[in-house]
């Protein structure tokens, strides 16, 4: 297939799909409440609801479940051109606790794509708009695509 430029409107198509193929098959985010507010090309907002069950030994909210919130708006975000792309390095910084009960964001954002290199940035914060962590991502494009045989951008 000839890879070529898509239209604006073609490449969030192109988001959308390949974030409901994501997430069909991605138990973690679904076990975890993880819901998907909007995926754009490079971009993603996903969110959670803080449980009973995500909160540590002091009432607040487990750091790996934060972790979790924001690796996979990364993950979400570096898909969604359709070219599986994995995580080769992490880091984050907690900033403020969360509470049970508290709605979390996670907003990824591209700094860079470039062969098969990227860079993001994941703020997570609450409902409130109070930033919790400060996540940055780099990636790396693996063999394959999301959907096999759909049409990428270029």
């Amino acid at each position: 297939m000839t890879e070529h430029k898509l239209s604006p409107a073609e490449a969030q198509a192109l988001a959308d799909a390949t974030a409901e193929a994501m997430y069909s098959r991605d138990r973690a985010a679904q076990a975890l409440g993880i819901r998907i507010v909007r995926v754009q090309p490079g971009a993603s907002l996903l969110a959670m609801t803080v449980r009973s069950d995500m909160v540590n030994g002091h009432h607040i909210c487990h750091g790996g479940m934060i972790f979790s919130l924001a690796d996979t708006a990364f993950a979400y975000a570096c898909n969604s051109y359709n070219k599986n792309t994995v995580a080769s390095a992490c880091h984050i910084d907690f900033l403020a606790p969360a509470k049970e009960g508290d709605i979390l964001e996670a907003e990824a954002i591209e700094q860079s794509a470039a062969g098969r290199t990227g860079v993001y940035d994941i703020t997570v914060r609450t409902g409130g708009g109070k930033t919790i962590a400060l996540f940055r991502g780099k990636s790396y494009r693996i063999n394959g695509e999301v959907i096999a045989g759909l049409q990428q951008a270029a």
